[in-house]
């Protein structure tokens, strides 16, 4: 009966060990799974397939490389025939109401003087013409009072024609501002082809030195200057100044 007893309390034993061994492998499985080794597989092998696996990604977002614009000046200078076409192809929007405006400022002057010079040339054609008939009828014994060319006519109160007429000094007006009207039409000309060099100059230039690196780097450098006494000048002093770009 007693070594019952002692059979009892041996099994007893063994199970509370090992069912205290099976809960702490089960407390370990729970905390650190464990891998499952491939035969054949090693630390190297593990880096090769992180790397294919790195390509692999970096094939499936390809990198889009975008275009920088770069003009070319012959295109610009083919552009620039029409004002403004060489600026928009360069890109440089903002010189277009410069160049515009200089352009609508010409031809506002040209339009000005040019009918300024028809009206006053016309006028005096038109005065010189009456004057002749006076000078024939005088000729003749007579004396012409009209009709009278009204390109001149505008000039001069309404009934004072027959005193205008002869008068030298009011020819001699008409004359010269139509000599003014036509200078100066003739001078915005010139001004609006220089205008128009001037934009295709500009376009030309502005594609060659489109990518030109212009530094911001503006050092202005002073110091005083002390120029010693000689026998024809005494001593000076002075500020030296020099700017570097």
């Amino acid at each position: 009966m007693r070594s019952l007893k002692v059979i009892l309390y041996v099994v007893a034993l063994l199970g509370c060990v090992i069912f205290n061994g099976y809960a702490q492998v089960e407390t370990v499985e729970k905390k650190e799974p464990l891998k499952t080794i491939v035969p054949g597989q090693t630390a190297a092998s593990d880096s090769a397939v992180k790397v294919v696996l790195l390509a692999a990604d970096s094939l499936k977002q390809p990198t889009v490389k975008l275009n920088t614009f770069k003009p070319d000046p012959k295109k610009a200078l083919l552009y620039a025939l029409i004002p403004g076409g060489g600026q928009i192809y360069n890109r440089k929007y903002w010189k277009l109401p410069l160049v515009y405006g200089a352009f609508m400022g010409c031809m506002y002057a040209i339009t000005w003087n040019n009918k300024n010079y028809q009206d006053y040339s016309s006028a005096y054609l038109g005065i010189m013409n009456d004057y002749g008939k006076v000078q024939m009828a005088n000729q003749e014994g007579g004396k012409y009072e009209g009709p009278w060319n009204e390109k001149w006519t505008i000039f001069v109160p309404k009934g004072q024609e027959a005193s205008y007429v002869s008068n030298s000094q009011f020819q001699e007006d008409l004359k010269r501002r139509k000599d003014y009207f036509r200078r100066f039409r003739d001078l915005s000309i010139i001004i609006t082809v220089g205008v128009y060099a001037i934009s295709m100059v500009d376009a030309y230039v502005d594609a060659h030195l489109f990518d030109f690196d212009i530094s911001p780097d503006l050092s202005l450098h002073w110091s005083p200057e002390i120029t010693p006494k000689t026998r024809n000048h005494s001593a000076s002093y002075g500020l030296n100044c020099s700017l570097k770009f």
